[in-house]
């Protein structure tokens, strides 16, 4: 058996990302109830907010669903993880922070935890410090990023050289050759965020997905690099007055302001995008369709199992005959 879903206890090595404010209890039960792995994100929210959200997704699947807790993002990560306690949700993922920090009470209630890191010496800290899984996550991600800039080609790799738990590969996966692509770097499975905003569970604005729909490979842009708190958006008149903005001289407290989850929940729910950003990895431009999260859980791993077949029954011993020709 795949040793993510071992872990996890999950029938496909397909995770959802947190995706903050915009977290939704119809999305991630769809995603544990096809086989995957929801996640319900708590963003900026409040304990109380959370909560409705956990006992939401409860009552929509039975399967195992993960609670993301961006460490330095939201103010009440203690709390937080008291309600995944409570509530006896099986897998935490902590991310944007030092995730070592709580894992051993995580763990003295027998909660999987999953590290979200984007570096070699991060995923070395965090298996150290305990974590179960570690999803290493490259720059082609949506949302906040990392300012090191390491493409998921690169990254995952090297952490599959330098760790032993479960990887996982985030940034730049959409489809099934992407799932088979990471496999084959070493990697246990993969993480999507944006690829399921695309899919009829998730309950955002229709300007949203058409956006997703018709986006080409350049679509998104950086936002944050003079502040040295990066973020990857959908190009919006939003986007580009941050980036005039910036480009002027911006301090980090106004960016953070015109960052925050407020103009998230603008852009992505409300479709406003004058006043409010899309979040958006740069699969954007691989998006054509609109499928049941089911629909694609099940594509994506039967498209990953022909990419697979193909190359190491046509391709490959094609060039090994070649080279020992």
């Amino acid at each position: 058996m795949n040793q993510l879903c071992s872990v996890l206890a999950i029938q496909f090595p397909i995770i959802q990302g947190g995706m903050g404010n915009i977290s939704n209890p119809k999305l991630a039960a769809a995603v544990s109830n096809a086989g995957g792995l929801g996640t319900i994100g708590c963003g900026t929210m409040t304990p109380e907010e959370v909560e409705e959200r956990i006992v939401a997704t409860k009552q929509l699947t039975q399967k195992p669903f993960a609670l993301n807790v961006p460490i330095n993002v939201n103010p009440y990560t203690k709390e937080l993880l008291q309600l995944a306690i409570t509530h006896k949700v099986p897998v935490v993922s902590l991310s944007a922070g030092n995730p070592t920090l709580f894992i051993e009470k995580l763990h003295a209630h027998n909660i999987q935890v999953i590290a979200v890191v984007a570096s070699v010496k991060h995923a070395i800290k965090a298996e150290q410090g305990g974590a179960d899984v570690i999803v290493a996550e490259g720059y082609e991600a949506a949302g906040i990023n990392s300012n090191l800039e390491l493409t998921t080609f690169t990254l995952i790799p090297q952490v599959v050289d330098a760790i032993s738990v479960p990887v996982v590969a985030a940034g730049g996966v959409g489809d099934g050759r992407g799932l088979a692509a990471a496999l084959m770097l070493g990697a246990d499975g993969v993480q999507m965020g944006t690829r399921f905003i695309a899919t009829q569970e998730m309950p955002v604005h229709t300007t949203y997905k058409q956006r997703l729909l018709d986006a080409t490979d350049v679509e998104t842009v950086i936002l944050g690099r003079s502040v040295g708190q990066v973020r990857r958006v959908l190009s919006s008149a939003y986007a580009s007055s941050l980036l005039a903005d910036e480009a002027k001289g911006m301090t980090l407290s106004d960016y953070q302001e015109r960052t925050s989850e407020i103009f998230h929940v603008k852009g992505a729910i409300e479709g406003n995008e004058q006043s409010g950003f899309m979040n958006s990895g740069q699969i954007a431009g691989m998006i054509q369709d609109l499928p049941t999260v089911a629909t694609l859980l099940k594509t994506m791993m039967d498209d990953a199992q022909q990419c697979i077949n193909r190359t190491l029954l046509n391709n490959f011993k094609g060039l090994v005959r070649g080279v020992q020709s």
